[in-house]
């Protein structure tokens, strides 16, 4: 497995999707149930190569990831060589980044001495892929990039 398997939570939202996974190898519901019964093991690993299989093609998609803290900020630009990011640390422990009242504070100071803004370029590794699963890892989501544009412009 070269991602993480998807959580119970995920796979049921994900039920008619992996349906046609499994008839796309000509596994019927009941085949599937037996399967689950008697060759556990087997099951586990049709759930491995289906989330893996999901994971390569929301990692494809992503072009932007924000991992937000109570003082930092951290915007990801994907593209196709590189990770782009913008940095922000707010120095005023009372700025909560993470709710739209500390971002508001943000746009107010940003020139201020408060506000620490660093930018760095990182090329990808041998996998890009996993690279961009690993910032996930750690705690970044998927956005629109309505933010990281927001600064980049401004910046």
């Amino acid at each position: 497995m070269k991602y993480t398997r998807l959580t119970k939570e995920q796979l049921e939202e994900l039920h008619m999707e992996f349906s046609r996974f499994l008839a796309a190898q000509s596994i019927t519901a009941q085949e599937w149930e037996a399967i689950k019964r008697d060759k556990p093991e087997v099951a586990e690993q049709e759930l491995d190569v289906f989330s893996d299989l999901v994971w390569e093609g929301v990692l494809k998609a992503a072009k932007f990831l924000e991992h937000r803290s109570n003082g930092q900020l951290f915007l990801f630009e994907l593209d196709t060589s590189e990770i782009h990011l913008i940095a922000i640390r707010v120095t005023n422990p009372s700025v909560d980044l993470t709710t739209s009242t500390g971002l508001d504070w943000l746009g107010q100071n940003l020139g201020k001495e408060e506000v620490q803004v660093y930018r760095s370029t990182k090329t990808y590794g041998e996998d890009p892929h996993a690279d961009v699963f690993d910032l996930i890892q750690k705690g970044a989501v998927l956005t629109s990039g309505e933010l990281y544009k927001q600064l980049k412009g401004i910046l």
